[in-house]
């Protein structure tokens, strides 16, 4: 399925209209489809629109000029427009801050100020921030170990679609790893994480096929299938990056 961007859909016309500076206060999709214009193709009119509505204190528009200053290498000016749009509560600008200051905590020992601003952005339901948060508790990566926590930040980040999170869930869930032990819990996270064509679930349940349990039959026909499926999904993974 082909994903559209934000540029294609905003008519032309309208963003003409914002470039020129029309009055009307622009939406947030409006805003980051003059971002892409301004990073993809360095159009000079959309990066002064773009700095216009950041210094009228648009968290949308601080937040994306400070992706602009990223892709330039301006770490200080980046953060500290992402530091004023999470203030105002911008979910994507606090995750983008927490993984400034994961950067930043190079060893890990200061990783409570990642932590802070995962957590702000994963209370708004971010799925991103909410699994940066939860691998941060689980493995004590500059924070206190707290695996209740991040079985809690897992489901936060699963629920919202991410099918990284619903694998490492359906493992804690196997393993009573900060949550109580529920194999059909388990089971049912993995085969959606699988649904989300995340090859390790994929390679995962095709094990439990080829030797069936009490929750799954035996079919090593089918577990045959998905390991190929698994397989040409780590390999179109790598082609992308």
């Amino acid at each position: 399925m082909r994903v559209l961007s934000y540029r294609t859909l905003v008519p032309a016309a309208l963003l003409s209209c914002l470039l020129a500076g029309c009055e009307r206060a622009p939406l947030p999709a409006e805003i980051e489809a003059v971002s892409m214009d301004a990073v993809q193709r360095g159009d000079e009119a959309a990066e002064r629109r773009l700095r216009a509505w950041a210094d009228d204190g648009m968290p949308v528009a601080e937040r994306e000029l400070a992706l602009l200053y990223r892709v330039r290498h301006q770490e200080d000016q980046a953060r500290g427009l992402f530091l004023r749009a999470a203030r105002k509560g911008d979910a994507e600008a606090a995750y983008r801050l927490g993984d400034l200051e994961r950067e930043r905590a190079q060893d890990g020992s200061t990783n409570g100020r990642a932590a802070q601003w995962y957590r702000q952005a994963a209370q708004q339901g971010h799925a991103k921030a909410a699994l940066a948060l939860a691998l941060l508790l689980k493995n004590g990566t500059g924070v206190p170990v707290d695996k209740a926590a991040a079985a809690h930040w897992l489901g936060v980040a699963a629920q919202a679609g991410d099918a990284h999170a619903m694998f490492l869930l359906s493992n804690a869930y196997a393993d009573g790893d900060g949550v109580a032990a529920d194999p059909r819990r388990a089971r049912d996270l993995l085969e959606r994480a699988a649904d989300h064509d995340y090859p390790a679930a994929i390679q995962q349940l095709a094990l439990v096929k080829q030797t069936g349990d009490e929750l799954t039959p035996k079919d090593p026909a089918e577990a045959d299938q998905l390991l190929k499926e698994a397989a040409e999904h780590r390999r179109s993974n790598a082609r992308r990056f």
